[in-house]
């Protein structure tokens, strides 16, 4: 089986709630869908989420990435080894890591075509099924608890709270969440970047009521050695988010001990491939990982639902991207069952190719 072409377009979704986070305000989605072509029986499906914050990429940067570079590599190549495509890859598309995720979910995905089995059992099958937190953007106090007890009806068992504008703010905000949800639901907190040392303490110290299970990203990405500080001086377990872009990143956090978890997105570190080496890192350093996502397509998040379902050290999925989009193309390809996400049954990805 050989690839004999590429086609790449870009799908504008809106959300169904707009949110706000730390430093910014969305209310829509761009992702660039692929599909690789073969002279035998199946394609290749993939997808980008591309994010000029955390990518530093946008959908026309993602389509010069596929169309100028990852073209000449991809066609014509086998693709049963996938790595003989992603390796070189790595350097010539090392600033564009959701372009490289895209294919390298294409890649996999007819891998697990070919050998008809979900791409999740072929990754490890370590389990079935995952809770998934649900995300709750920065929002007035009362509006938080209402949108917080109509997900925890909807079955959801663990929720994300957005913040990091004003940590006075966000301790009540937590606090109300858990008077109104009760101890029966995991609760999350993610500053994204907004705190510095003496908020992090206080907001930790301040929330200590609620027993949340972790804080996410709290410090800027920039200031590596602020995360470790407060990763030694608090009681909770901090995540490292944007600080994490690359297997180079996670060998750094590990090596001087500057987080406790790390949140590993296809979109961030380039796919699948890359985010198993992350998770072999995180073994070794005995970090446990979440896997996380950006605003993406039900079939990116099967991606990232295959790679937390394989892998043992995958503790936690903040996989809620697609729930919110409106006219994904590729709604319905993931199950979600009393806050578990499980995946399609078909082979790979789960799904034969995208609507015509």
């Amino acid at each position: 089986m050989r690839i004999e072409r590429i086609e790449a377009w870009t799908v504008e979704m809106g959300l169904a709630e707009p949110y706000t986070i730390a430093y910014e305000s969305l209310d829509k989605a761009e992702n660039v869908f692929l599909r690789l072509v073969t002279d035998g029986a199946h394609v290749g499906l993939g997808c980008a989420a591309p994010d000029l914050q955390v990518t530093g990429e946008d959908p026309a940067s993602v389509h010069r990435a596929l169309d100028d570079v990852a073209r000449e590599v991809v066609v014509g190549a086998d693709p049963l080894r996938p790595v003989t495509v992603l390796e070189p890859l790595r350097s010539l598309l090392a600033d564009a890591p959701s372009a490289r995720a895209a294919v390298d979910m294409a890649l996999f995905d007819l891998v697990g075509k070919a050998a008809g089995r979900p791409l999740w059992q072929l990754l490890g099958g370590f389990r079935e099924r995952m809770i998934t937190s649900i995300t709750l953007g920065i929002l007035p106090e009362a509006e938080t608890v209402r949108r917080a007890r109509e997900r925890v009806r909807e079955g959801f068992r663990s929720l994300k709270l957005k913040g990091g504008a004003d940590v006075e703010s966000d301790i009540q905000r937590v606090l109300a969440v858990r008077s109104a949800v009760g101890p029966g639901v995991e609760l999350r907190f993610d500053a994204n970047q907004g705190y510095h040392f003496d908020e992090c303490v206080r907001f930790v110290e301040g929330t200590r009521p609620a027993g949340l299970e972790l804080v996410e990203q709290p410090t800027p990405s920039g200031e590596p050695d602020l995360l470790g500080r407060v990763a030694a001086s608090v009681s909770l377990p901090i995540m490292a988010d944007e600080s994490l872009l690359s297997l180079r990143d996670a060998f750094r956090l590990a090596r001087s001990d500057l987080a406790d978890m790390v949140n590993v997105k296809l979109m961030k570190v380039g796919g699948l491939d890359e985010a198993l080496a992350v998770n072999a890192v995180a073994r070794a350093a005995r970090l446990e990982v979440m896997v996380g996502c950006m605003d993406e397509a039900a079939l990116a998040i099967s991606a990232g639902l295959a790679y937390a379902l394989a892998r043992p050290q995958v503790a936690y999925a903040d996989l809620d991207g697609h729930l919110d989009l409106l006219d994904d193309p590729t709604a319905g390809l993931i199950g979600l069952e009393d806050g578990y996400l499980v995946p399609g049954a078909g082979p790979g990805l789960g799904l034969d190719d995208f609507p015509s």
